[in-house]
């Protein structure tokens, strides 16, 4: 496996793990070029985020519903540092406890949770459609947002008679170092990237609102449609880049080491044809 990548240039977008998965490429012989395309900003524990947990402690809780394996544990930590933790963890033990995937189940466990169901597609559609089959109507669900505001999500809860309190744990912003993500954006355009592996759909969403914004939107998803091998950790990650019409690949398992190996897999094959 070591040098099988020799030659190819591997972009990188992710933020909170960029190093490791950069030395996963570089190991296998590729060139490695970063670029965070987001940056996540944990909201302040004495601000909108207590708020929101005064309010889950308001009243019980039928459903909560954790979307992001960090965002989760962010939420239990920001109670903890408020006093909150034990009061919060006791409250939230009688509820149903829905989970996104593994991450987020693996969250829920190490809070001293027990899951009752966990999406098998790692999806919030998936995650939707169960809890509406439940019946919700009168029910009180706590959702744990991640940075998208999941406004759809929980409108069609209370469409169905449910009372939806959101839990924000953090926001995405653009990149702490914008100009990275503009060299890689600038690297993909003279077609020095032969694969870029996406870990989350708010880089992905990110990498090409930038491109729009720095006025090379068309031509940006062009060199990708046309040179760029993309590989999407998952069917999340993928939405973005599906919605704009670009062709991707996703690895069995929604794991950045089979994702790794997908791209080390796969693109040399891909360079040939």
């Amino acid at each position: 496996m070591q040098g099988v990548l020799s030659g190819f240039t591997v972009g990188v977008t992710a933020e909170r793990k960029a190093a490791e998965i950069g030395e996963l490429f570089a190991r296998r012989g590729a060139r490695v070029l970063y670029g965070a395309a987001m940056h996540t900003v944990p909201l302040p524990e004495d601000g909108e985020l207590a708020a929101a947990i005064e309010a889950v402690l308001a009243a019980p809780v039928d459903y909560v519903v954790a979307i992001t394996g960090v965002g989760f544990r962010g939420w239990i930590e920001a109670a903890q540092l408020g006093g909150l933790g034990d009061r919060l963890l006791a409250h939230l033990r009688s509820a149903e406890v829905v989970a996104r995937g593994a991450k987020a189940r693996g969250a829920v466990r190490g809070a001293g949770l027990v899951e009752s169901w966990t999406s098998p597609a790692e999806e919030s559609a998936e995650v939707l459609a169960y809890l509406l089959e439940q019946r919700v109507e009168g029910k009180r669900i706590v959702v744990q947002v991640h940075g998208d505001p999941m406004l759809g999500f929980r409108e069609a809860l209370r469409a169905a008679g449910a009372e939806v309190v959101p839990v924000t744990v953090y926001r995405w912003t653009d990149p702490v170092d914008l100009a990275a993500l503009d060299r890689l954006i600038d690297a993909v355009l003279r077609g020095e990237v032969d694969a870029l592996p996406l870990t989350s759909a708010p880089a992905a969403t990110n990498l090409l609102a930038r491109a729009d914004r720095t006025g090379c939107g068309a031509q940006f998803r062009e060199a990708l449609r046309d040179k760029v091998f993309i590989a999407c950790v998952g069917p999340v990650t993928a939405a973005p880049i599906d919605a704009a019409g670009l062709p991707y690949v996703m690895p069995e398992r929604a794991r950045t080491v089979s994702l790794v190996r997908l791209v080390a897999d796969e693109l040399p094959k891909h360079a040939v044809r």
